[in-house]
């Protein structure tokens, strides 16, 4: 199982502010290294006016995080290149990247069709985890005791799956919109394993209708435990 190098989301300039210059240091250079694999991966690949899928290395080598990152950067820095198609432009913009002055060295500097193409792979590999996304959550804005849906980026690759993006809300100021607190209390629905994320952490509460089964039966005995609960705490 692959150990990848945790990636680093803020600004070099919130790093020296906050003495984490050395995590800023290791995921900078990790995502410079995946930029330059990925150009040597585009090369590679490029066979006979087309090219062939590589990015299966690439994603094993440096899991789906850093490189959903760096090619969502790149796109974002080249946002002028028409070779870009609209549908990329717009999922590289669903990634928040903060301005550095450095985000331009780790560009993929290979020709910007190819480039495209390879983002193209790589969407496709993502949509084929069938992980739950923002259409499928209600809306709702109070979490306590609803079964919420997990950003993917918080889940290790081994874990980036529909089932293990089920945490069932318990408790936490983080249940409430409006509240200081921002920790959600809760379990993963899979395996019952207990811990805590914030409030941002999560998509929203999952529309029942998108549940698989075996989500279904198990939400319904959290529930129906729940309740039996509250009447033996009442003294009823």
């Amino acid at each position: 199982m692959t150990e990848y190098k945790e990636l680093y989301p803020y600004s070099r300039q919130y790093a020296v502010s906050c003495h984490e210059i050395a995590y800023w240091r290791d995921s900078y250079r990790e995502n410079c290294d995946c930029a330059r694999a990925i150009e040597r991966a585009i090369e590679g690949n490029y066979h006979d006016n087309r090219l062939e899928n590589g990015t299966r290395g690439i994603i094993e080598r440096y899991g789906f995080d850093r490189v959903n990152w760096v090619l969502s950067n790149t796109i974002q820095e080249k946002d002028h290149d028409g070779r870009f198609s609209p549908e990329n432009k717009a999922w590289a913009k669903q990634t928040y990247i903060p301005e550095d002055e450095v985000r331009w060295h780790f560009c993929v500097e290979s020709h910007p069709g190819l480039t495209n193409l390879f983002v193209d792979q790589v969407r496709r590999a993502w949509q084929m985890l069938g992980l739950f996304d923002q259409s499928q959550c209600t809306g709702e804005k109070d979490y306590e005791g609803k079964l919420l849906v997990l950003k993917p980026s918080m889940l290790k690759d081994e874990y980036k799956s529909p089932d293990y993006q089920l945490f069932y809300a318990e408790g936490g100021f983080g249940c409430s919109p409006n509240a200081r607190g921002r920790k959600v209390f809760g379990f993963f629905l899979k395996d019952g394993d207990r811990t805590n994320y914030n409030r941002a952490d999560f998509l929203g509460v999952i529309d029942e209708a998108y549940l698989p089964d075996w989500a279904r039966e198990k939400l319904a005995e959290v529930t129906e435990q729940g309740e039996c609960e509250s009447i033996t705490m009442g003294g009823k």
